[in-house]
């Protein structure tokens, strides 16, 4: 079944209640309010401090009802029934104070544009309360120092719902109610302007204000939509659902939408992020390279003079050249002279058909996508020892659990959304254990942070099973029952003690047992992870000692336990589903079975035996075969590996020596520039598709605009190329693609699209249509041929490259709040890219200082491999002699400095830890080319003000 709320859980097992509302009998839990049984009933009562999914504060007595037998009336929002009770909502005592109330909230509020249509005046209208007989209180200044939330504090009302949503919903405590009497406000952090504050402008303050005093900083909010569209957010893994205000074609704003991972929330990519489908360097029109205009690595990219180096054409002209020429290299040079990379950005309908065009028409399993970049190391280890790759539990079970563990992540930043939940967990009891060489905002809160020395993470997690075994801790009976290998574990981390690892990782013995301990002996643990155990060359091996955690104190297959790596971007679990990587076919079944591709042969309508029976290169790999000329044509959907790929230098020599690359975007990235033929494709809101979260939810996002020129489909597009692959598909509409899918793919074999439309998302495995889907998997045994987990020791293996006199520090890179991987979508942007517009390093500020050094300024990072420039911020998160820079910056593309090693399992270069120095000084990195010079574009002093 799907994942249950918080208010669900609440109400299992609580008592029902008869009582007399307005005259009838009604009948309602124990423990739900006045107001929401009355709103279940059709009943309406004013309310302006409650609102549904906020904790109640009752304190603005708008929703006040006659109780009989009750001196005073009662506020209905925090009043529970009773049996026999007689409650009237309408009588003529509650009327009048419920009016009084909006009277005197009427008179304090300006007639504005931004208090238009409020709530106070909307339930007033709804009463029939005339022109306010009281005095207004004196205006106040307006605060328009932030760049996505204006401040109108003389509309504000003192509901305190923005308290409540900012201190209670996400946890983030910037907004608090300050002073007292007649002096009373809502303040940020220390009565700061909200620009200058800790706010990280998730919204769910500017969604819960009832009257516009925190409303979105543009006029789009006074605009009336031509429509709502319920679609998802399209930026990380979370999946949240929310809904569209369109107008014109241009979306206005953003809101949540109660989806089983959000519940409304939103962070501030989900809310603001969305005006790059309007920005200016959209690809409206196919393009082809000039013949003037050859191709080379070191390429500085500027969208502005795209025609200097291309040309526009007919979709007939560029298709015919895209796909003749995939066709001649195909033919001359043989099958596997081509490759595909795919995008985890995508719908699972264009991953599938993605994969399927690289396999039926390119004639090989050269497909791979960027999860080889993230998670294909923790992909590997859960399909060798539990038979899956995807999460046991989804994030909502942290509320369900005792012990939170995360490891190798930043869920505040990362997955913010996600975050909240875990916060909301901890606050309700749960013990988080953080542990990560870098201090991340959860540390804060944690109940033990370990911060371990980088590269370290087997040496600490095998010290953590030396206990559990040595203390008797472990599950005998789970191990017995449901697992195989223990033994060989158990020998193998003999030689771990606490004592021995304790010099290793940086974490003393005695924290090393106390938090072996806990995870062992609470009724529920889970364990959440990211790209920081992924992203090694022992990154397998990091996973596979957290699935052997787990597994020896039969900490999975329950609520509130599991294994949980954290998918980065929106639709990573669903293209690895759909078959994008190159050793499995959809639904992880692999290249190599014949009797797998006797299946796909038959479903495709193949001849036998036509199928490639040997798994295809990966994303590094296919970088190394184009240098050595294996691979020498390339099809490119929404991926953007000149900045992704490690060693990018390397990575856009290889790129532009193609001799053909054809390139499917929505903007001209940095891989685009070097393509001989460009793609108009159509942006998230701009297609109808599937997308899984990281909780292996299969939703459905919708589309909501029309695409602007002549960008087409991505699903046209992949079947026009097909065609002139000598292809026949004739795929009319997405849902054919789907319902294809499902037929190949037994895990989602339940889903219909229908379903789909009709609920919005469905978890699987849905074995058979009807099924409920499982959140939690995993509870009798593991999809491995014995039903058994498989347990798979792993030794300390070290960083390809280790810090030297010469490059004596280390560099640590991942993403920031406000930037979502490159930043193709997010720096075009116009809120997210004011909010964080320059590339910065992070330094710890002992480190800045040693080197005379201040926060703001530029300071160069070179590592064997390239040199960037950047400004400096001073950041305690970091350790000293680690730095950590995010990569999505073209003009600081901090991937020409990271290493391709690759781990030696699951092909994923080790992003997470290479050798550099830092010196002070350099050239300002060139600010507006890649953002496309946005109006707010942070001045001199406000990036002074930022670092």
């Amino acid at each position: 079944m799907n994942a249950i709320t918080r208010n669900e859980l609440a109400q299992i097992d609580v008592p029902t209640v008869t009582f007399e509302l307005n005259g009838r009998e009604v009948t309602g839990r124990a423990s739900e309010t006045l107001i929401e049984i009355a709103d279940r009933e059709g009943v309406e009562i004013p309310r302006l401090c409650y609102k549904e999914g906020l904790d109640v504060a009752g304190n603005c007595r708008s929703c006040m009802v006659e109780i009989n037998g009750e001196r005073v009336l009662a506020p209905s929002c925090c009043r529970f029934p009773t049996p026999g009770m007689k409650v009237t909502t309408d009588s003529e005592r509650a009327v009048a104070a419920q009016k009084m109330v909006l009277e005197l909230l009427l008179s304090d509020m300006p007639e504005t544009e931004y208090t238009r249509n409020n709530e106070v005046d909307q339930w007033a209208a709804k009463l029939n309360v005339g022109l306010p007989r009281f005095e207004a209180r004196a205006r106040v200044q307006s605060d328009y120092s932030h760049a996505a939330i204006s401040v109108n504090l003389d509309a504000c009302i003192q509901c305190t719902r923005c308290v409540r949503a900012c201190r209670d919903e996400q946890m983030n405590d910037v907004i608090g109610l300050a002073m007292r009497g007649g002096a009373t406000k809502i303040v940020f952090d220390m009565d700061d302007p909200m620009g200058n504050s800790t706010c990280v402008a998730c919204g769910e303050c500017v969604q819960a204000c009832p009257t516009g005093a925190l409303m979105p900083a543009r006029e789009v909010a006074l605009t009336v939509p031509d429509k709502q569209v319920e679609s998802l957010c399209p930026f990380c893994g979370v999946g949240c659902q929310l809904t569209y205000n369109v107008k014109d074609n241009k979306i206005l704003y953003v809101e949540g939408r109660d989806g089983p991972s959000n519940h409304n929330r939103l962070c501030v990519k989900g809310r603001y992020g969305f005006d790059y489908a309007h920005h200016p360097h959209r690809l409206t029109v196919p393009l082809i390279r000039r013949a003037d205009a050859p191709k080379s690595g070191d390429m500085e990219m500027d969208p502005t003079r795209v025609l200097e180096f291309f040309r526009e054409a007919s979709w007939e002209e560029a298709l015919e050249l895209a796909g003749g020429k995939f066709a001649t290299i195909r033919d001359t040079y043989g099958k596997k002279s081509l490759a595909g990379f795919g995008s985890a950005k995508g719908s699972n309908e264009e991953a599938y058909l993605f994969q399927k065009l690289v396999r039926t028409g390119f004639g090989s399993n050269n497909v791979d996508h960027c999860t080889r970049l993230c998670h294909a190391s923790s992909v590997v280890a859960l399909l060798e020892g539990i038979g899956s790759g995807a999460v046991s539990n989804p994030v909502m079970d942290v509320i369900k659990a005792e012990v939170i563990v995360i490891i190798g992540a930043n869920p505040t930043v990362n997955h913010p959304v996600a975050a909240t939940w875990i916060k909301n967990a901890v606050a309700n009891g749960s013990k988080l254990v953080v542990m990560d060489p870098r201090r991340s905002e959860l540390a804060r809160i944690s109940h033990r942070f370990l911060q371990f020395k980088p590269d370290t993470d087997v040496a600490m997690l095998n010290a953590m099973m030396h206990v559990i075994v040595h203390e008797n801790l472990v599950d005998k009976e789970f191990i017995e029952s449901r697992t195989i290998g223990y033994e060989d574990l158990k020998k193998n981390v003999e030689g771990y003690s606490p004592e021995l690892m304790a010099p290793i990782c940086g974490i003393d013995a005695e924290t090393l047992r106390y938090t072996a301990r806990l995870y062992a002996t609470s009724k529920a643990s889970i364990i959440l992870w990211g790209m920081g155990v992924s992203q090694h060359v022992h990154g397998t091996d990091n996973a596979r000692c957290l699935i052997a955690l787990a597994l020896m104190t039969g900490q999975i297959g329950r609520d509130g336990t599991g294994l949980h790596p954290l998918r980065g971007q929106n639709n990573v679990q669903g293209a690895s589903d759909a078959g994008l990587i190159p050793m499995m076919y959809p639904d992880y079944q692999h290249v190599t079975d014949p009797k797998v591709q006797a299946r796909f042969e038959k479903a495709w309508n193949l001849p036998a035996d036509s199928l490639d029976k040997s798994p295809g290169l990966t994303v590094v790999e296919v970088m190394h075969a184009i240098k050595k000329g294996t691979v020498r044509g390339m099809y490119v959907m929404g991926e953007n590996p000149a900045m992704s790929d490690p060693d990018a230098n390397h990575a856009r020599d290889a790129l532009a020596s193609l001799d053909h690359l054809v390139v499917q975007d929505i903007f001209l990235t940095e891989t685009a520039y070097l393509a001989d033929v460009i793609l108009p494709a159509t942006a998230f809101p701009e297609k109808d598709g599937t997308f899984t979260n990281t909780d292996r939810l299969v939703q459905m996002g919708r589309k909501a605009l029309d695409a602007p020129g002549e960008a087409k489909p991505d699903l046209w597009i992949i079947q026009q190329l097909a065609q002139r692959l000598g292809l026949d598909w004739q795929y009319k509409h997405v849902s054919e693609v789907f319902d294809e899918m499902r037929h190949t793919m037994p895990s989602i074999g339940g889903i219909t699209w229908e379903r789909l439309e009709r609920e919005h998302g469905v978890t699987y495995p849905c074995l058979k249509e009807g099924d409920p889907g499982q959140s939690v998997v995993f509870t009798e045994k593991f999809p491995r041929e014995s039903g058994r987990a498989k347990f798979v020791p792993a030794d300390i293996i070290p960083a390809a490259e280790r810090p030297d006199p010469d490059y004596p520090m280390v560099l640590i890179t991942g993403r920031q709040l406000e930037h979502w991987h490159t930043g193709s979508m997010t720096r075009r942007a116009l809120v997210l890219d004011a909010l964080e517009p320059d590339p910065v390093a992070l330094v710890h500020p002992l480190d800045l200082a040693a080197m005379g050094g201040k926060p703001g300024d530029i300071v160069t990072i070179e590592s064997r491999r390239g040199i960037v420039q950047l400004y400096a911020r001073a950041d305690e998160s970091s350790p000293r002699g680690a730095v950590f820079v995010p990569f999505c910056y073209y003009e600081a593309a901090i991937n020409r400095l990271t290493n391709a090693a690759l781990d030696p399992f699951a092909k994923i270069p080790e992003f997470k830890y290479c050798a550099i120095k830092v010196t002070l000084g350099g050239d300002a990195p060139v600010q507006g080319s890649y953002g496309g010079g946005q109006v707010l574009a942070a001045s001199d002093k406000a990036r002074a003000a930022l670092m």
